[in-house]
Protein backbone atom coordinates (compact mmCIF):
# COMPACT_ATOMS: atom_id res chain seq x y z
CA UNK A 1 0.00 0.00 0.00
CA UNK A 2 1.24 3.29 -0.90
CA UNK A 3 1.85 5.66 2.05
CA UNK A 4 -0.05 8.09 1.26
CA UNK A 5 -3.44 6.01 0.23
CA UNK A 6 -3.47 5.49 3.94
CA UNK A 7 -2.51 8.74 5.97
CA UNK A 8 -2.07 11.90 3.45
CA UNK A 9 0.51 14.47 3.89
CA UNK A 10 -1.64 17.09 6.40
CA UNK A 11 -2.22 14.03 9.11
CA UNK A 12 1.40 13.04 8.52
CA UNK A 13 3.13 16.42 9.75
CA UNK A 14 0.38 16.76 12.37
CA UNK A 15 1.73 13.92 14.11
CA UNK A 16 5.45 14.53 13.82
CA UNK A 17 4.51 18.50 14.68
CA UNK A 18 2.53 17.03 18.35
CA UNK A 19 5.53 15.20 18.66
CA UNK A 20 8.34 17.72 18.42
CA UNK A 21 5.94 19.90 20.76
CA UNK A 22 6.04 17.24 23.01
CA UNK A 23 9.66 17.03 23.10
CA UNK A 24 11.35 20.65 22.61
CA UNK A 25 8.54 22.78 24.06
CA UNK A 26 10.92 26.25 24.97
CA UNK A 27 13.84 24.90 23.25
CA UNK A 28 16.61 21.95 22.88
CA UNK A 29 19.06 23.82 25.59
CA UNK A 30 21.58 20.93 25.25
CA UNK A 31 21.90 20.73 21.64
CA UNK A 32 22.24 25.26 22.05
CA UNK A 33 25.85 24.44 23.59
CA UNK A 34 26.79 23.38 20.02
CA UNK A 35 28.16 26.08 17.52
CA UNK A 36 25.31 27.35 15.44
CA UNK A 37 27.34 27.12 12.35
CA UNK A 38 28.63 23.67 12.92
CA UNK A 39 27.70 21.55 9.86
CA UNK A 40 28.06 17.53 10.06
CA UNK A 41 27.16 14.57 8.65
CA UNK A 42 25.64 11.54 10.16
CA UNK A 43 24.91 7.78 9.04
CA UNK A 44 21.46 6.08 10.59
CA UNK A 45 22.40 2.39 11.30
CA UNK A 46 19.85 -0.26 11.55
CA UNK A 47 21.53 -2.74 14.48
CA UNK A 48 19.30 -5.71 13.77
CA UNK A 49 17.14 -7.28 11.29
CA UNK A 50 13.93 -5.88 10.60
CA UNK A 51 11.37 -4.53 7.98
CA UNK A 52 11.68 -0.41 7.65
CA UNK A 53 8.79 1.70 7.91
CA UNK A 54 8.64 5.36 8.66
CA UNK A 55 10.71 7.18 6.34
CA UNK A 56 8.25 9.95 6.02
CA UNK A 57 8.39 10.68 9.61
CA UNK A 58 11.85 10.63 10.06
CA UNK A 59 12.26 13.03 6.51
CA UNK A 60 9.36 15.36 8.19
CA UNK A 61 10.79 15.17 11.74
CA UNK A 62 14.28 17.50 9.88
CA UNK A 63 11.88 19.02 7.65
CA UNK A 64 10.13 20.66 10.48
CA UNK A 65 12.96 21.57 12.54
CA UNK A 66 14.93 22.65 9.35
CA UNK A 67 13.91 22.77 6.20
CA UNK A 68 18.38 23.05 5.25
CA UNK A 69 18.40 19.46 6.44
CA UNK A 70 18.72 16.66 3.77
CA UNK A 71 18.02 13.63 3.98
CA UNK A 72 19.81 10.96 1.82
CA UNK A 73 17.93 7.89 1.42
CA UNK A 74 19.66 3.96 1.04
CA UNK A 75 16.30 2.20 1.67
CA UNK A 76 12.78 2.33 1.43
CA UNK A 77 9.66 1.32 3.64
CA UNK A 78 8.71 -2.34 3.41
CA UNK A 79 12.57 -3.16 2.45
CA UNK A 80 14.22 -5.73 4.64
CA UNK A 81 17.12 -4.44 6.86
CA UNK A 82 20.29 -6.53 7.81
CA UNK A 83 21.96 -5.61 11.16
CA UNK A 84 24.24 -2.79 10.68
CA UNK A 85 23.24 -1.42 7.41
CA UNK A 86 23.46 2.21 7.08
CA UNK A 87 20.02 3.28 5.98
CA UNK A 88 19.99 6.40 5.27
CA UNK A 89 22.51 9.98 5.40
CA UNK A 90 21.74 13.43 7.34
CA UNK A 91 23.43 16.30 6.82
CA UNK A 92 23.39 19.80 7.95
CA UNK A 93 23.37 21.65 10.94
CA UNK A 94 24.55 19.69 13.78
CA UNK A 95 21.83 21.41 16.38
CA UNK A 96 18.97 20.53 14.03
CA UNK A 97 19.75 16.91 13.64
CA UNK A 98 20.55 16.98 17.36
CA UNK A 99 17.45 17.93 18.44
CA UNK A 100 15.73 16.19 15.69
CA UNK A 101 17.31 12.97 16.08
CA UNK A 102 15.37 11.33 19.05
CA UNK A 103 11.93 12.29 17.75
CA UNK A 104 12.64 10.73 14.28
CA UNK A 105 14.15 7.75 15.26
CA UNK A 106 11.28 7.28 17.64
CA UNK A 107 8.93 7.29 14.89
CA UNK A 108 11.44 4.96 12.76
CA UNK A 109 11.60 2.47 15.54
CA UNK A 110 7.87 2.58 16.46
CA UNK A 111 6.79 1.44 13.26
CA UNK A 112 9.84 -0.34 11.73
CA UNK A 113 8.83 -2.79 14.63
CA UNK A 114 5.15 -2.96 13.94
CA UNK A 115 6.05 -3.73 10.10
CA UNK A 116 8.54 -6.39 11.45
CA UNK A 117 6.36 -8.04 13.83
CA UNK A 118 3.57 -8.38 10.92
CA UNK A 119 6.27 -10.35 9.05
CA UNK A 120 6.76 -12.67 11.64
CA UNK A 121 3.40 -14.04 11.27
CA UNK A 122 2.76 -13.52 7.64
CA UNK A 123 5.87 -15.49 6.89
CA UNK A 124 4.59 -17.70 9.40
CA UNK A 125 1.75 -18.84 7.32
CA UNK A 126 2.68 -18.21 4.20
CA UNK A 127 1.92 -21.56 2.06
CA UNK A 128 -1.51 -20.95 3.22
CA UNK A 129 -4.42 -18.96 2.03
CA UNK A 130 -5.11 -16.72 5.09
CA UNK A 131 -4.49 -13.57 5.51
CA UNK A 132 -3.27 -11.66 8.93
CA UNK A 133 -5.50 -8.38 9.95
CA UNK A 134 -4.63 -6.31 12.31
CA UNK A 135 -7.20 -4.42 14.94
CA UNK A 136 -8.23 -0.86 16.68
CA UNK A 137 -5.61 -2.05 19.33
CA UNK A 138 -3.02 0.76 18.59
CA UNK A 139 -0.48 3.22 20.05
CA UNK A 140 -3.38 6.60 20.79
CA UNK A 141 -2.29 8.90 17.61
CA UNK A 142 -0.73 6.87 15.77
CA UNK A 143 -3.44 4.35 14.09
CA UNK A 144 -2.80 5.50 10.63
CA UNK A 145 0.72 5.29 11.16
CA UNK A 146 0.77 1.83 12.45
CA UNK A 147 -2.02 0.74 9.95
CA UNK A 148 0.63 1.76 7.30
CA UNK A 149 3.61 -0.39 9.07
CA UNK A 150 1.50 -3.29 9.10
CA UNK A 151 0.85 -3.18 5.26
CA UNK A 152 4.59 -2.75 5.08
CA UNK A 153 5.45 -6.01 7.07
CA UNK A 154 2.64 -7.76 4.38
CA UNK A 155 -0.33 -7.96 6.70
CA UNK A 156 -4.29 -6.49 5.77
CA UNK A 157 -5.83 -3.62 7.45
CA UNK A 158 -9.26 -4.31 9.00
CA UNK A 159 -11.38 -1.38 9.57
CA UNK A 160 -9.75 1.52 9.87
CA UNK A 161 -11.91 2.99 13.18
CA UNK A 162 -15.73 2.98 13.99
CA UNK A 163 -17.25 4.46 11.13
CA UNK A 164 -15.73 2.77 8.01
CA UNK A 165 -17.27 -0.47 9.13
CA UNK A 166 -19.85 -1.90 11.44
CA UNK A 167 -18.44 -4.86 13.63
CA UNK A 168 -21.43 -6.23 15.64
CA UNK A 169 -20.07 -7.61 18.80
CA UNK A 170 -21.49 -9.58 21.97
CA UNK A 171 -22.48 -6.42 23.79
CA UNK A 172 -23.77 -5.31 20.62
CA UNK A 173 -26.09 -8.58 20.51
CA UNK A 174 -27.00 -8.14 24.06
CA UNK A 175 -28.02 -4.44 23.29
CA UNK A 176 -30.24 -5.66 20.44
CA UNK A 177 -31.60 -8.82 21.57
CA UNK A 178 -30.43 -11.12 19.44
CA UNK A 179 -27.92 -12.01 16.38
CA UNK A 180 -30.97 -11.63 14.22
CA UNK A 181 -31.96 -8.79 15.22
CA UNK A 182 -28.53 -7.21 15.22
CA UNK A 183 -28.02 -7.95 11.83
CA UNK A 184 -31.33 -7.42 10.37
CA UNK A 185 -30.54 -3.54 11.02
CA UNK A 186 -26.70 -3.55 10.35
CA UNK A 187 -27.74 -5.05 6.70
CA UNK A 188 -29.65 -2.71 5.57
CA UNK A 189 -26.73 -0.04 6.08
CA UNK A 190 -24.31 0.80 3.30
CA UNK A 191 -21.18 -0.62 4.57
CA UNK A 192 -19.01 -3.80 5.06
CA UNK A 193 -20.80 -5.80 8.31
CA UNK A 194 -19.14 -8.32 10.12
CA UNK A 195 -20.85 -10.28 13.23
CA UNK A 196 -18.49 -11.98 16.09
CA UNK A 197 -19.74 -15.39 17.59
CA UNK A 198 -18.62 -17.43 20.35
CA UNK A 199 -20.28 -20.79 19.63
CA UNK A 200 -21.06 -22.96 16.85
CA UNK A 201 -24.56 -22.97 17.49
CA UNK A 202 -24.14 -18.53 17.11
CA UNK A 203 -22.65 -19.28 14.15
CA UNK A 204 -25.24 -20.98 12.38
CA UNK A 205 -28.13 -18.50 13.77
CA UNK A 206 -25.26 -15.47 12.21
CA UNK A 207 -25.42 -17.52 8.77
CA UNK A 208 -29.23 -18.07 9.12
CA UNK A 209 -29.70 -14.39 9.17
CA UNK A 210 -27.67 -13.35 6.19
CA UNK A 211 -24.13 -12.89 7.70
CA UNK A 212 -21.56 -12.65 5.01
CA UNK A 213 -18.72 -12.38 7.43
CA UNK A 214 -18.37 -13.75 10.26
CA UNK A 215 -15.44 -13.00 13.30
CA UNK A 216 -14.81 -16.34 15.25
CA UNK A 217 -13.79 -15.45 18.64
CA UNK A 218 -11.33 -17.30 20.58
CA UNK A 219 -12.41 -20.95 19.42
CA UNK A 220 -9.94 -23.99 19.74
CA UNK A 221 -8.75 -25.19 16.49
CA UNK A 222 -10.92 -27.69 16.19
CA UNK A 223 -14.19 -25.66 17.04
CA UNK A 224 -12.52 -23.68 13.92
CA UNK A 225 -12.39 -26.39 11.48
CA UNK A 226 -16.30 -27.64 12.73
CA UNK A 227 -16.73 -23.61 11.55
CA UNK A 228 -15.24 -23.56 8.50
CA UNK A 229 -17.25 -27.02 7.52
CA UNK A 230 -20.00 -25.39 9.00
CA UNK A 231 -19.87 -22.37 6.75
CA UNK A 232 -19.27 -24.33 3.65
CA UNK A 233 -22.00 -26.51 3.78
CA UNK A 234 -24.58 -24.01 4.68
CA UNK A 235 -23.40 -22.15 1.41
CA UNK A 236 -23.79 -25.48 -0.77
CA UNK A 237 -27.22 -26.16 0.85
CA UNK A 238 -28.42 -22.67 0.06
CA UNK A 239 -26.61 -21.84 -2.92
CA UNK A 240 -25.21 -18.87 -1.94
CA UNK A 241 -21.64 -17.50 -1.16
CA UNK A 242 -19.64 -19.10 2.05
CA UNK A 243 -19.50 -16.15 4.76
CA UNK A 244 -15.96 -14.78 5.20
CA UNK A 245 -14.57 -16.37 8.60
CA UNK A 246 -12.43 -14.52 10.31
CA UNK A 247 -10.47 -16.11 13.61
CA UNK A 248 -9.55 -13.99 16.67
CA UNK A 249 -8.45 -14.31 19.96
CA UNK A 250 -5.30 -16.97 21.47
CA UNK A 251 -3.32 -16.24 18.05
CA UNK A 252 0.43 -16.16 18.67
CA UNK A 253 3.78 -17.13 16.67
CA UNK A 254 3.02 -20.85 18.15
CA UNK A 255 -0.55 -21.24 17.46
CA UNK A 256 -0.89 -19.28 14.18
CA UNK A 257 0.18 -22.58 12.16
CA UNK A 258 -2.24 -24.20 13.48
CA UNK A 259 -5.11 -21.91 12.96
CA UNK A 260 -4.42 -20.91 9.44
CA UNK A 261 -4.50 -24.73 8.70
CA UNK A 262 -8.25 -24.66 9.46
CA UNK A 263 -9.26 -22.73 6.35
CA UNK A 264 -10.20 -19.19 8.18
CA UNK A 265 -9.98 -16.76 5.58
CA UNK A 266 -8.57 -13.87 7.66
CA UNK A 267 -6.48 -14.21 11.30
CA UNK A 268 -6.75 -10.66 13.10
CA UNK A 269 -4.10 -10.02 15.95
CA UNK A 270 -3.64 -7.37 18.56
CA UNK A 271 -0.55 -7.61 19.17
CA UNK A 272 0.83 -6.39 16.15
CA UNK A 273 0.47 -2.93 16.95
CA UNK A 274 0.02 -3.09 20.79
CA UNK A 275 2.97 -5.78 21.71
CA UNK A 276 5.40 -4.44 19.27
CA UNK A 277 9.32 -4.54 19.85
CA UNK A 278 10.73 -1.30 19.14
CA UNK A 279 13.86 -1.88 15.82
CA UNK A 280 17.23 -0.56 17.38
CA UNK A 281 18.50 2.10 14.76
CA UNK A 282 21.64 4.20 16.19
CA UNK A 283 22.61 7.62 14.83
CA UNK A 284 26.75 8.34 14.52
CA UNK A 285 28.31 11.33 13.32
CA UNK A 286 31.29 11.32 11.15
CA UNK A 287 34.51 12.21 12.51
Amino acid sequence: MLRNELINDEQLAAQVRQALDEDIQSGDVTASLIPADKEITADLFCREKAVLCGKDWLTETFKQLDPEVKVHWQANDADELKPDQIICTISGSARSILTGERTAINFLQTLSGTATTTQHYVHTIKDSNTNILDTRKTIPGLRLAQKYAVSCGGGVNHRIGLYDMILIKENHIEAAGSIEAALKTALQKDLPVEIEVETLKELQQALEAGAQRILLDNMSTDTLTLAVTINRQYSEDNQTDAATLEASGNVSLETIQAIAETGVDYISIGSLTKHLNAVDFSLRFRG
